[in-house]
C-alpha cells in the first residue's frame, strides 16, 4: 500500500506579519513549522502504515526552506519527501495549487490514499485538498475526525459535517483530510531524526511536471482569485469598573448598560 501526505510550511501565526499593501503574509517576519493539521494527517498515514506495512511520502509545495519541513516528516516516521519548488510556482492560489500537487501525483504514478490536513493555519480555506481530488478524477472524503477501520483494500472513517457525523466507506484510490481530534501526533525520536538529516529529498521543478502541467494557469498569474487588501482586527480588551462605596450606582449602571445592548428592554426603577 502506497501513501500520500500533502504537507505544508507555515510561518509561526503568532508572530508572522502582514503585508496589507500585496494582501500577503510577510513569511520572513516569523520562524516556521508544519501546517499542524498536516501533523496529524501525517500521524493518520503513519497509524494506517502500521496496520498495513504502507509506503509514506511526504509531498510539499514552496521555496527550498520547505525541504525542512520534509525532513521533519521523515523524523516522525515517513519514509520519503518530494518538494516541488520553483519561482513560475509562487503566489498561486488554491486553485493552481491544488493542480501543481495533483501533477506531482501523477508522476509519482502508484498511490492508493492521499491524506491531508483540513486546512493550513496561513489560508484557512480548507479547498486544497478536495481540489486536489477533483483534478485527479478521485472521491474525497472531508473532515475526518475518526479512522474506525482500514485495510489494504478500503478504510472507514467517521466524518463531521455541519455538526453531524458520517460513518464513510470507501475503496482506494481516496483523498481524505482529517480534522485535529483524528489523533494526537507523535514526536520524532532521536534516533529518526539522525535518519532524516541524511535524507535525500527530492525536487521536482517546473521542468520535471511540465508535461501534466499548463504553464499559464499555475502561479500568480494563473490564479483567479487575489486577496485585494488584509485587515487585522484591533485586539479586543475586557473593562471592568470597582465599585467601592455605591451599591446603588453600581445597580443603576448594570441595568443601563443592559438595557443600552437590548438585553432587556426598560431598566427597572
Amino acid at each position: 500500500m502506497k501513501i500520500i501526505v500533502l504537507v505544508k510550511q507555515v510561518p509561526d501565526m503568532e508572530k508572522v506579519r502582514f503585508d496589507r499593501e500585496k494582501g500577503r503574509i510577510d513569511r520572513s517576519s516569523a520562524g516556521t513549522e508544519i501546517n499542524p493539521f498536516d501533523l496529524n494527517a501525517l500521524e493518520t498515514a503513519l497509524q494506517i502504515g502500521e496496520k498495513t506495512n504502507a509506503h509514506i511520502t511526504a509531498l510539499s509545495m514552496g521555496p527550498p526552506q520547505a525541504e525542512d519541513a520534509l525532513r521533519e516528516s521523515i523524523a516522525r516516521g515517513a519514509h520519503e519527501g518530494i518538494l516541488l519548488t520553483d519561482a513560475r510556482f509562487g503566489g498561486s492560489d488554491v486553485k493552481a495549487t491544488s493542480s501543481i500537487l495533483a501533477a506531482a501525483i501523477k508522476k509519482i504514478g502508484e498511490y492508493d490514499l492521499i491524506i491531508a490536513g483540513i486546512q493550513t493555519v496561513d489560508g484557512d480555506t480548507g479547498q486544497v485538498g478536495p481540489e486536489t481530488a477533483g483534478h485527479l478524477g478521485i472521491p474525497h472524503i472531508s473532515n475526518a475526525e475518526k479512522i474506525v477501520n482500514c485495510s489494504k483494500k478500503s478504510i472507514e472513517v467517521v466524518s463531521s459535517v455541519w455538526e453531524s457525523l458520517y460513518l464513510k466507506r470507501s475503496t482506494y484510490p481516496l483523498l481524505i483530510t482529517v480534522t485535529k481530534d483524528v489523533n494526537v501526533p507523535r514526536l520524532p525520536s532521536f534516533k529518526n531524526k539522525m535518519t532524516a538529516r541524511k535524507a535525500e529529498i527530492i525536487k521536482w521543478s517546473y521542468e520535471d511536471l511540465k508535461n501534466l502541467l499548463n504553464e499559464e494557469k499555475i502561479g500568480a498569474k494563473g490564479s483567479p482569485t487575489k486577496v485585494k487588501r488584509i485587515e487585522v482586527p484591533p485586539v479586543w480588551k475586557r473593562e471592568g469598573i470597582l465599585y467601592k462605596d455605591s451599591d446603588e450606582k453600581a445597580i443603576s449602571d448594570i441595568l443601563s448598560l443592559l438595557k443600552d445592548s437590548r438585553i432587556i428592554k426598560e431598566a427597572i426603577e
